[in-house]
């Protein structure tokens, strides 16, 4: 089992780290890296995902890779780096709550200024619960919400990456 998984684990957690280290560099020079950071998880997601089944395919396995192994291998792999993700910036996030009162405080002033649009598609009463949910936003919120972000390409690139590395012995 761990010739199918080290280099998920290996992936995963160095792109982890890296999504970690990007949210903490990025609250230096900005007063809410989270969106930024979003960015950069879309870039390293499919980075590590692809690194992590290619290494698979070439050095654990023989040149060879079913769909499956793919999809285990690189869902290991962005799973781990949601994981990490998530904790690195929850941590950053509890041992610097001006820097989570600054998100917010960014969050709030994106509510305010797209108001009108924001209740002419969705309603003043779903306005409002934004509103609600906002004011009662924990750092745990936050760094849910980045590792979903994660998850959810990682699942998308996880598919493709897999279809494309397929390589199968042939049968004679």
């Amino acid at each position: 089992m761990s010739k199918y998984f080290k280099t998920a684990y290996q992936f995963g957690a160095l792109g982890g780290l890296m999504s970690g280290l990007s949210f903490y560099v990025l609250s230096l020079f900005y007063p809410d890296p989270t969106n930024l950071n979003l960015v950069f998880g879309y870039l390293i997601t499919p980075i590590t995902v692809f690194l992590a089944i290619k290494f698979f395919k070439d050095y654990s396995n023989e040149g060879y890779l079913s769909f499956s192994e793919g999809m285990s291998v690189g869902a290991v792999s962005f799973l781990l780096l949601a994981i990490l993700s998530t904790g690195i910036i929850w941590g950053v996030l509890e041992s610097s709550p001006s820097l989570f009162s600054a998100i917010q405080t960014a969050k709030w002033a994106a509510l305010e200024q797209n108001k009108e649009v924001i209740i002419s598609q969705v309603g003043q009463v779903s306005f409002e619960i934004t509103q609600t949910n906002l004011q009662s936003m924990s750092t745990w919120d936050v760094a849910l919400n980045d590792g979903i972000w994660k998850i959810i390409p990682g699942m998308f690139f996880n598919i493709i990456i897999s279809i494309i590395l397929k390589k199968n012995p042939n049968i004679s």
